[in-house]
């Protein structure tokens, strides 16, 4: 298959705890109905979560969220992985970094990846920068991808498209 779904973040401290909200809930049923479409065909889905550890730097922009081996770091359980789905963990933004996440993408022969998730302006940004520079196509799916703010959030929407080449196209689009 050359393509794979990535689900970047959607862990109970984004969704439920104290860096949750609203905003993070809404994308739940656009991703639940885009993991449903892309495992009926067949396509592969990777989680990468945000996982920390007490001395990582990011803990100094954001403060203790998303302790590694604490539910606050757990997917949630509307979006659990099913067996045999990939979970990487990461201690950055960065999806790629150190996760292991683009040799797994080669080993599977993918070219484009599907990136929905947390927070738009943020890890699925700099996600899209990252599969760019290493020639992946993009796709983000406008209701699968949230920000702390509506302006954040069109923002990182209009520069994945401008400075990445991301598809930005409505799930209807995604799989056919």
């Amino acid at each position: 298959m050359d393509k794979a779904v990535v689900v970047i973040d959607m862990l109970n401290e984004f969704v439920y705890g104290k860096l949750g909200g609203e905003r993070s809930r809404s994308v739940i049923p656009c991703i639940e109905r885009l993991l449903d479409k892309a495992r009926a065909k067949g396509i592969p889905v990777i989680y990468v979560t945000d996982a920390h550890e007490e001395d990582d730097l990011e803990l100094e922009v954001w403060g203790e969220h998303a302790m590694k081996g604490t539910e606050d770091a757990d997917i949630i359980p509307e979006l659990e992985p099913l067996p045999g789905e990939i979970v990487l963990e990461k201690s950055t933004y960065f999806s790629f970094h150190d996760t292991g996440l683009d040799e797994i993408l080669t080993d599977m022969g993918v070219k484009e990846v599907i990136l929905c998730g947390l927070l738009t302006d943020i890890c699925i940004k700099l996600a899209a920068a990252e599969a760019f520079v290493r020639n992946y196509s993009i796709v983000v799916p406008k209701g699968c991808v949230n920000s702390i703010s509506q302006e954040a959030h069109e923002g990182a929407l209009k520069e994945m498209a401008d400075l990445y080449h991301a598809k930005i196209i409505d799930l209807e689009q995604v799989i056919n």
